[in-house]
């Protein structure tokens, strides 16, 4: 029974398509087709574009669409995300690129092949060496925001074509507003008619017929109204412009230059490439994983990318990485399995091979209208909502993700990164430190909190919640140490111990420092329900014979007699608050109290 399961587990691991394989049925082929149709339909303009952005001839964007799509589908662990040609990577291209040879030459084309396939090669490094972890610091927050952003990106990239205006390829976010208010009189009537109806369609679709593939329907009703609006009008006069005619042909096979000279110069941008397009997967993946609460594997998603890259630098791609555009739409088009993406790539294949010429008949304001309908879906206003209501320090997190967004795509989500990261190694290095107080019910081992209860003049009872690591050392000793400052009596303190989760060897030290110094003042340091594995590593690094092993009590023990026992009893003789049962009895030195 047990090695038919190991080998299972393993055959999931070598071949991970086979998980989601018992989920293919009529049902979900129907879904699967219909979202392979319309991802199909909406990669055609946009490879053409992302290719020409990345300085290679338009039918590398389009090959990029097929094979690295079907490899990164069946070998990731996302149901929805798509992998092809993408703004950011493609920008990213064209910037490490252009400056070695001539954008569009042969060499250009084959220093970009090498640059793929090393970046599908580190990308593979890394999922082999599970190193999907560091994706785990990407907080839930900086994934809404960053998703929010690359929807607002998304939209303003399609404004030209929304609006029949002159906007500059790749224009900053802020500078497509300021041409869309700038141009706002030479805005093309027809274009924008074709859009907005395409729009229209889409949403009326959507809420009025849901069986029916809305974002297809709006494809198809924004085509018929332009060709009648030309029909009317004249093209010349329209000017309403279409994706064109495609190339009908096969990806051919490519071989990436391999010589030492060619290595050398792209090795250092393959990297930048590897970690923006990691990134960008797996945030992509993560977002629309919000939506359908699937489990995503990072490990595994970085193994398809790198698959994908690697592979599809033998079949005249560029490197490429998953697509917010045609994730969205994948997922938007109710796509149930990865299929989907493989339906897309062979359907795009088709349309090159039999239809390429009916591309010209699809109006860019019409694919504009749709992915207008993309952008809005892809933004998640209820948590967004949710996060500005509920935490200070999440918002600007996530402000400050999105806006960094507009402004620069691979930098936005980096500093969203780094700022979650700063604000939870703040909130981890200022444990949560109470003052605490015996419970009073017989035979209570616990501690209440001692707001509004009497407290011992001589014994500060604290509990410590967190790490007591290098980054809160500072912050544990100066709160220990004020306790004796506000009360110079209080020169001992029984710290519960129970909630502090580790100490490193800062810590310990600190914790043994501390000790030492209330002997010297006349108290001790004292602990109580510590956890065995931190009693173990402080008595491993020396720190429990330096604070005194007689001062860890274990849960459950009676920790108040010995410590009882070293308080002053002058203090005492005096004290009204008589906190523990034996205050009532005698005195710290054994003197019967007299009543």
């Amino acid at each position: 029974m047990i090695a038919p399961l190991k080998t299972s587990g393993m055959l999931n691991r070598i071949f991970p398509f086979l998980r989601w394989w018992p989920m293919v049925n009529r049902a979900t082929t129907r879904d699967d087709l219909i979202a392979g149709i319309t991802g199909a339909m909406i990669v055609l303009p946009q490879g053409v574009a992302f290719a020409t952005i990345a300085g290679m001839p338009p039918e590398y964007g389009l090959y990029a669409a097929m094979v690295p799509a079907i490899i990164a589908a069946l070998f990731g662990s996302s149901l929805h995300l798509v992998s092809g040609p993408t703004t950011a990577i493609s920008i990213a291209v064209f910037a490490a690129m252009s400056p070695l040879a001539e954008p569009g030459s042969p060499q250009f084309i084959s220093m970009v092949l090498t640059l793929t396939f090393l970046t599908g090669l580190f990308q593979l490094i890394l999922g082999l060496a599970r190193m999907g972890v560091l994706v785990n610091f990407i907080s839930h927050t900086v994934v809404i925001g960053f998703t929010a952003g690359a929807a607002l990106l998304i939209a303003a990239s399609q404004v030209k074509n929304f609006f029949g205006i002159g906007i500059e390829r790749g224009a900053h976010f802020h500078v497509v507003i300021e041409q869309l208010v700038l141009q706002i009189g030479n805005i093309n009537p027809y274009v924008t008619t074709v859009g907005a109806i395409t729009l229209a369609a889409g949403i009326a679709a959507k809420r009025f017929a849901p069986k029916l593939p809305y974002m297809i329907v709006a494809m198809v009703v924004g085509s018929i109204v332009a060709y009648f609006i030309n029909l009317e009008f004249g093209a010349a006069a329209t000017q309403i412009k279409t994706v064109g005619a495609l190339p009908a042909s096969l990806p051919p096979l490519s071989l990436p230059d391999f010589s030492y000279a060619t290595i050398h110069k792209v090795i250092f941008p393959a990297l930048v490439v590897t970690l923006l397009a990691l990134t960008e997967a797996v945030s992509i993946s993560r977002a629309i994983a919000v939506k359908t609460e699937q489990r995503i594997d990072s490990n595994q998603e970085f193994i398809g990318q790198g698959w994908s890259n690697l592979i599809g630098s033998f079949f005249s791609s560029y490197a490429s990485c998953g697509s917010f555009n045609r994730s969205g739409v994948n997922y938007a088009a109710g796509a149930k399995t990865p299929l989907a993406t493989v339906y897309a790539a062979i359907f795009l294949l088709l349309i090159l091979l039999l239809v390429a010429p009916l591309a010209a008949f699809l109006p860019n304001a019409a694919m504009a209208g749709v992915l207008f309908l993309v952008a809005w879906g892809l933004i998640d206003f209820h948590h967004i909502a949710s996060i500005m209501k509920t935490s200070r320090a999440e918002t600007v997190v996530l402000w400050v993700t999105l806006l960094g967004t507009l402004v620069d795509l691979e930098k936005g989500i980096f500093f969203g990164i780094l700022l979650s990261l700063a604000i939870y190694l703040y909130k981890v290095s200022r444990p949560n430190i109470v003052q605490v107080v015996p419970a009073k019910e017989e035979g209570a081992y616990h501690f209440v909190s001692a707001e509004d209860h009497p407290q011992c003049p001589q014994l500060a009872m604290v509990r410590i919640n967190g790490g007591i690591f290098f980054g809160a050392v500072d912050h544990v000793r100066n709160t220990l140490m004020h306790i004796d400052e506000a009360n110079p009596q209080q020169r001992s303190v029984l710290i519960v111990a129970r909630g502090i989760s580790f100490v490193d060897v800062a810590g310990a030290e600190m914790l043994a420092q501390e000790a030492r110094r209330r002997r010297r003042i006349g108290g001790g340091l004292y602990f109580y329900r510590a956890r065995e594995e931190i009693f173990k590593f402080l008595r491993k690094s020396g720190k429990v014979d330096e604070i005194g092993a007689e001062s860890f009590f274990p849960v459950m023990s009676d920790w108040i007699k010995p410590v009882y026992a070293r308080l002053d009893s002058e203090i005492c003789r005096n004290c009204k608050a008589r906190i523990f049962p034996e205050c009532h009895a005698y005195l710290p030195n054994g003197e019967p109290r007299a009543e």
